[in-house]
């Protein structure tokens, strides 16, 4: 069982939850595919995750809700060092901390909560370090590799302090690992002797408090009322409903039959094949948008055969893509060779996929020494997501042009967390795995799950180290002439693409149908979805 499993006190019957707030004009309830791996999001590195995270709780930093533009929310202002070694944040008064029945804030949010989230990531004597996971991915991969330390200048100023340039530093602290827990609840649960609590039943500052958590069934959240928000009159980032509920729905196909009934509002990450039946129902409006995303095959170069790159590439040459995207993505989505989506700066158009040519892929094969082909395990994605809408059926393709080179794969699955966990463990011979980008900035993902730092800490699925590669990236990472870095992320491209570091799918465009009477809902392509701004009217 994942920490997120464990169900917080206030859970209610699934039915219990849901009929009087279906019942209510002022309950939005949204039908989505997971179960968060985890409450606290400093733990993880999913949208299901971030998703609730999004609600709960607050950065220093925002993105623009809909769009890519790096925006105040608990810092209000901010300054940087001539040598962009300092960044002094003035924080925003008046912020309320969430209460509960075991919790009632004396106080509201100050320095104290900045260096309290951020220590316990940085300090590995910090009395929180070992509490929950002990594994803050994001932190460890994007922040921690420049940061020196997180000062208190007065309760309402912090400066962080680097040991290098972070080119990207503002626009990850905008994404939900980086929220803001507060040190107070910290402090009583540990004098309670139940420090743990803190990561299981949330207490943040966002828009919405978390009530209630049914692993698999439903999450529901309830408005603040005072939340900072209305005071400033900023009704973009308020929630404009009295109650949010997440009613987890993992077959794609049911969530659309919900959304068309009425039983849900919102259904997140559709079947493509279902997109044309939503096109024509009078009672959804279809969104889309290009995302910023990443799928791919990683085979595991910590298990043979793969780590000979002759196998990869065979194995590229054996996998028919077109095909793959025609039947999975059905329209939503374009073959891609460029680590770097085209929606993100520095996308190198000009690598192309290796076409499907079974011939080279036996003749690669024979030459490793694997002229009768070998058996191995092939893990298909159990959720549907932007990236990659059916894991199974995308599977069951690989597995047939496979066994034309004499290569035998059985396909494995997992509960989603325990997938997620698994594959962090590098317990997967061939995974299927994808990311969507949390910021603007080409460096996320690539940092996060492609350098050799990334194999020891499990964010590097397919176990690949490449110096050179990863001396691009982070290089990328100290300079702030963004020309400069386009030309190091390119590089990085050449060189995942020639290394057959993971065999990509495709680029894809998101959609969701959302019922008409829902108002100004904004598809958000970075870190978690927020349901602020959406109101619900005739």
């Amino acid at each position: 069982m994942t920490r997120s499993a464990r169900p917080l006190a206030l859970a209610l019957g699934l039915g219990a939850l849901l009929l009087p707030a279906i019942a209510s004009a002022q309950a939005l309830v949204v039908c989505t595919e997971a179960s968060p791996d985890f409450l606290n999001p400093q733990f993880s590195s999913q949208n299901t995750a971030y998703d609730v995270a999004a609600q709960v709780y607050e950065r220093l930093t925002a993105t623009q809700r809909g769009g890519s533009q790096i925006i105040p929310s608990l810092a209000e202002a901010w300054t940087i060092s001539d040598d962009a070694l300092s960044y002094t944040f003035k924080l925003r008064k008046g912020v309320k901390w969430h209460a509960s029945k075991s919790f009632t804030p004396t106080r509201e949010f100050n320095a104290d909560d900045v260096l309290f989230s951020f220590n316990r990531m940085l300090d590995p004597n910090h009395p929180y370090a070992k509490v929950g996971s002990g594994n803050f991915q994001f932190f460890g991969e994007i922040v921690k590799p420049s940061l020196k330390a997180v000062e208190k200048v007065d309760d309402y100023t912090v400066r962080i302090v680097l040991t290098k340039p972070n080119a990207p530093l503002l626009s990850a602290l905008s994404v939900e690992p980086m929220s803001i827990l507060s040190a107070e609840y910290a402090a009583a649960m540990s004098k309670a002797g139940t420090p743990e609590q803190i990561d299981f039943a949330p207490i943040g500052t966002g828009p919405f408090s978390l009530l209630s958590y049914q692993k698999d069934a439903v999450i529901r959240f309830k408005a603040v009322p005072d939340h900072w928000t209305k005071a400033a009159g900023d009704r973009d980032r308020m929630a404009l409903v009295n109650d949010l509920i997440f009613v987890i729905t993992p077959d794609a196909s049911v969530r659309f039959a919900k959304v068309r009934s009425g039983e849900c509002q919102i259904a997140r990450y559709p079947n493509p094949g279902d997109l044309a039946a939503m096109k024509t129902e009078p009672t959804i409006n279809v969104l889309q948008g290009s995302i910023a995303d990443q799928s791919f095959l990683a085979f595991n170069q910590q298990k043979k055969p793969f780590g000979d790159k002759r196998v990869r590439e065979a194995l590229a040459y054996a996998t028919n893509i077109p095909a793959i995207i025609d039947a999975v993505y059905q329209g939503t989505g374009k073959p891609t060779a460029s680590a770097v989506p085209p929606s993100l700066w520095s996308h190198d158009a000009d690598l192309k996929p290796r076409p499907y040519d079974p011939d080279k892929a036996k003749a690669l094969l024979k030459e490793a020494g694997y002229p009768d082909g070998f058996e191995t395990t092939l893990w298909a994605i159990p959720v549907v997501r932007a990236y990659m809408p059916n894991g199974r059926r995308a599977a069951e393709l690989i597995q047939a042009d496979w066994a034309r080179i004499g290569v035998k794969a059985t396909i494995q699955t997992f509960e989603w967390g325990e997938y997620l966990k698994r594959g962090r463990a590098g317990e997967h011979e061939v995974g299927m795995f994808g990311y969507t980008w949390d910021y603007p900035d080409p460096s996320q993902i690539l940092l996060t799950g492609w350098t050799c730092e990334g194999v020891a800490t499990g964010a590097n699925r397919a176990r690949w180290c490449n110096k050179e590669a990863s001396d691009a990236l982070a290089k990328a990472s100290t300079i702030t002439d963004q020309a400069e870095r386009s030309k190091l992320y390119k590089r990085f491209q050449e060189i995942f693409h020639e290394d057959v570091a993971g065999l990509l799918f495709a680029n894809a465009q998101a959609f969701t149908p959302v019922r008409k009477e829902v108002k100004d809902y904004k598809i958000h392509f970075f870190g978690g979805q927020p349901f602020v701004g959406v109101s619900i009217g005739k």
